[in-house]
């Protein structure tokens, strides 16, 4: 294998992309009131605004969505995916849902309660929306480090403070605290890996307090190569023993599959706890679809049962994490400011220190990507001021998050380093006139703060 150093795969099916100008993607940002959200696909060149759902499926699940029975109840193609969902995560009990944050919305529903505090290391958007809607509290107790874009690099930064999340349940008093999430990778925070040690101990930490433990594993194949490559004792085992084990940890788990499902569409709720799981029975009946499909096309389950398993390969996780590693060390060389080191779906820009003379409640983080897009075509998205900022409840005053970031997310077996080369040449072009960048304005946010990223409008000031 010495000379066997390229993708893992070949390409049998291209899609064109359209290249443009500089005046038309002035105009479309304009009209889209600087969210590239708002931009039509068609109008982007490189699209690295999300990994969630723009995986290249394989021929191997191309085939098995011929496969798909479309029965209403019962379908094969539940069984099919329970089968591979018990050999790959080792989860008993299974409700497929139609994709993240519907799986977001049931845990919300069960574990939640107005008032009480659901503690993470980072929670997901989508988890943080259903939360707030329903009336409860989060809280975010990643350690310090995995805060500061700045800090030097470490191998898992996206573990949870367990001195403090202790801390908080005894101050806060244990009735207050509803659950304990971990979310793996640490999307927030750049893809950052959660080592075993640190699952463990979040585990017996909500043992201790009988608090429930769930987790959050739309990238824990990702999670699994981290822990493998980086944590001691893991070398020489298999990744799905690896995903077993952290799995084997918690009472529950929810996946959007669209990131280590290798799929277009999808998501699992899944629970050892038979109480829970009647639960989420009822509730998908209502809002998804019978408890078999969930929401789910027959032949969306049949890809899906195939894509968990292609995602722990270690040929395509390597190759996987190589290419995020490959364009987080080409900006570096470049001295763009990134967190460091690079995580597993893709590289997060420092948008204080790439923008350091535009102030946080001016939008940094989204001034580059409306420069990004503007410049090259490429859209990217902010995870700043605007994603994560939010309004004090007592107040109504303006709070502003730690981490000011732009995010490059990497699709699944999509994308060439020659693509990845071309944001490299374009965020080089940027950061040498980044003086001649000014500020945003938002004119327009909705009604749900935690989400108001997805339908904000800006001005340029």
């Amino acid at each position: 294998m010495r000379f066997q150093t390229a993708e893992p795969f070949r390409i049998k099916m291209i899609e064109h992309i359209k290249k443009t100008t500089f005046e038309q993607r002035t105009k479309w940002l304009e009209e889209a009131q600087y969210n590239v959200f708002k931009v039509k696909a068609e109008n982007v060149y490189i699209d690295c605004l999300t990994d969630s759902g723009t995986s290249a499926m394989s021929k191997n699940q191309w085939a098995a969505l011929m496969m798909g029975d479309e029965s209403y109840a019962s379908c094969d193609s539940y069984f099919r995916l329970e089968q591979s969902i018990h050999e790959t995560y080792g989860m008993p009990l299974i409700q497929p849902v139609h994709q993240g944050r519907a799986a977001d919305y049931l845990l919300a529903k069960i574990y939640t309660l107005p008032g009480k505090i659901a503690i993470g290391n980072m929670h997901f958007d989508t988890f943080r929306g259903n939360a707030e809607v329903l009336g409860a509290l989060v809280e975010d107790l990643v350690f310090d480090e995995g805060k500061d874009a700045a800090s030097p690099a470490s191998p898992f930064k996206g573990n949870m403070d367990i001195v403090k999340c202790e801390k908080m349940i005894t101050e806060k008093g244990v009735d207050q605290i509803s659950v304990i999430i971990l979310t793996v990778t640490c999307n927030n925070n750049g893809g950052q890996p959660v080592s075993m040690q640190n699952i463990k101990d979040v585990a017996k930490l909500a043992k201790k307090y009988s608090i429930p433990f769930v987790m959050d594993i739309a990238r824990i194949a990702e999670n699994a190569y981290f822990i493998k490559t980086r944590e001691d004792g893991y070398q020489d085992k298999d990744i799905v023993d690896i995903v077993k084990e952290q799995l084997s940890h918690c009472e529950t788990a929810v996946m959007s599959a669209k990131k280590d499902g290798l799929v277009n569409i999808g998501g699992l709720f899944m629970t050892r706890n038979q109480e829970i799981f009647a639960q989420a029975n009822q509730l998908a009946i209502v809002h998804e679809g019978f408890i078999t499909y969930g929401g789910l096309a027959g032949r969306d389950m049949d890809a899906l049962a195939v894509g968990i398993k292609e995602a722990c390969d270690f040929d395509y996780l390597q190759y996987r994490v190589g290419q995020v590693e490959y364009l987080g060390n080409q900006l570096k060389e470049k001295g763009i400011p990134i967190i460091e080191p690079p995580g597993g779906h893709g590289i997060y820009v420092d948008a204080r220190r790439f923008f350091p003379h535009i102030p946080q409640h001016e939008f940094p983080a989204q001034r580059l990507v409306v420069a990004l897009y503007q410049e090259s075509g490429i859209r990217a998205v902010e995870l700043g001021a605007c994603a994560f900022g939010g309004k004090d409840p007592i107040t109504g005053e303006a709070t502003w998050p730690q981490l000011e970031t732009m995010r490059i997310a990497i699709s699944r077996r999509v994308y060439t380093n020659d693509h990845l080369d071309c944001i490299v040449n374009a965020l080089d072009y940027i950061y040498q006139n980044r003086d001649s960048y000014k500020g945003l304005k938002m004119v327009f946010e909705g009604p749900i703060v935690s989400l108001r990223h997805f339908t904000a409008g800006f001005e340029l000031l």
